[in-house]
């Protein structure tokens, strides 16, 4: 018996890569139904379902293969939007109207549907036909250039963040429409830009610059405006290992001196405003310390006299956090092909949730059989004939 507050609820999933597949699978985390539309022609790279890659955004959700390049393919994807809730696309605009698959033909069959389509400027205005990733949005936005280190070294962000935020827009937007149905009985069709959702988040270097009337700029692991120093990232020993130590005022100041040693070095940053004014030099200083010591041991240290520190965790020192193991922040899962594998869970805990078992991400076309001969009810027939054609497949 499905378990969750979205138990009932029918999601048909054309996303792809991880925006998408993000906003469907915090559906999936909370109990409904995703179905997975996959093609065997282009199950590859990110959309490999033997990968961790996949595993990891595709978590408790079914997978059907589907020939949508076929007038029939297309025709056994509106009989399953029918019998849907909700049709979610991470596609450029023309794509789903290519396949005669958008908001207005799914409505013909469904006329209270919910489709959620992402794209990475949105469905109107001039770079509708724009094709982006994660990465190309952060440049686009700004986020590349303001969370570099320099302006001379736009490395930006290190991770797909402008896809994790919109697949979290996403997966909002598609709650706040079903509680609006409940309400009226009318679906929606949702239009979000990837692009505007990374705009969204900033508000405060925009805000600085219409006081300051001065662009924003990289602040690297710098404090900013905050009046704090040292404010940093911190070599440790060990291949790759890393502490961040942030200071607020003398006490603090103090304190650092005192776990340190109190080397005569110290003395020449006895306030705030030597240590902001000789920034690079000081974090030298302490990187030399730093480095003596484990990142653990460095933290352990510092927390202990009251300073903030803490240890920049990899997945492994996640896995093994004893606060995170003792939350079940990872869930264990047994997959067909990979064996078992380790699944963050949400963050969100609902009473009642407790105990619910999750499912590894489907192998390609795994739920065929249930998903056209159970949901659709064709008959062995049909089904043999959709196969052996390549609809199904």
């Amino acid at each position: 018996m499905p378990t969750g507050i979205l138990a009932g609820v029918r999601v048909l999933d054309f996303t792809w890569v991880l925006a998408g597949p993000y906003a469907t699978r915090i559906l999936a985390d909370f109990g409904a139904e995703v179905i997975k539309v996959q093609s065997a022609r282009i199950a590859r790279g990110a959309e490999d379902n033997q990968t961790g890659y996949f595993q990891t955004w595709n978590r408790n959700k079914k997978s059907i293969t589907l020939n949508l390049d076929h007038p029939a393919g297309r025709g056994l994807a509106l009989a399953l939007a029918a019998v849907s809730d909700i049709v979610v696309e991470n596609f450029s605009p023309r794509v789903m109207s290519n396949w005669t698959l958008t908001y207005q033909d799914i409505r013909a069959v469904k006329s209270d549907v919910i489709m959620l389509s992402m794209s990475a400027a949105g469905r109107t205005g001039p770079g509708t036909d724009w094709l982006g990733f994660g990465p190309t949005l952060h440049a686009l936005s700004g986020f590349t250039y303001l969370t570099s280190f320099s302006e001379q070294d736009p490395l930006g962000l290190g991770v797909p963040y402008g896809d994790v935020i919109s697949g979290l827009y996403g997966a909002l937007a598609t709650v706040a429409a079903l509680e609006y149905r409940a309400r009226t009985g009318q679906g929606q069709h949702i239009d979000l830009s990837e692009y505007e959702a990374l705009c969204t988040l900033l508000g405060p270097s925009l805000a600085d610059s219409s006081v300051t009337r001065q662009p924003g700029r990289p602040q690297g692991n710098g404090p900013g405006e905050v009046p704090a120093g040292p404010h940093g990232c911190y070599p440790c020993r060990g291949k790759d290992r890393w502490c961040v130590i942030a200071v607020f005022n003398e006490e603090e100041w103090a304190a650092l001196c005192r776990v340190m040693g109190d080397p005569a070095w110290t003395e020449g940053f006895s306030t705030l405003a030597k240590r902001k004014e000789q920034a690079t030099e000081l974090d030298s200083r302490i990187g030399e310390w730093t480095a003596q010591h484990s990142p653990e041991e460095v933290v352990a240290m510092l927390q202990s006299a009251r300073v903030p520190a803490g240890v920049v965790q990899n997945a492994e020192d996640l896995f093994q956090d004893p606060h995170l193991a003792a939350r079940n922040v990872f869930r264990r899962v047994s997959h067909p092909r990979l064996g078992e594998t380790a699944s963050d869970a949400s963050p969100i805990r609902m009473s009642g949730e407790r105990g619910r078992t999750w499912m590894p991400a489907p192998l390609l076309g795994e739920h065929n059989r249930y998903v056209f001969r159970d949901l659709l009810r064709l008959s062995e027939l049909e089904w043999s004939e959709y196969v052996q054609s390549g609809v199904i497949g």
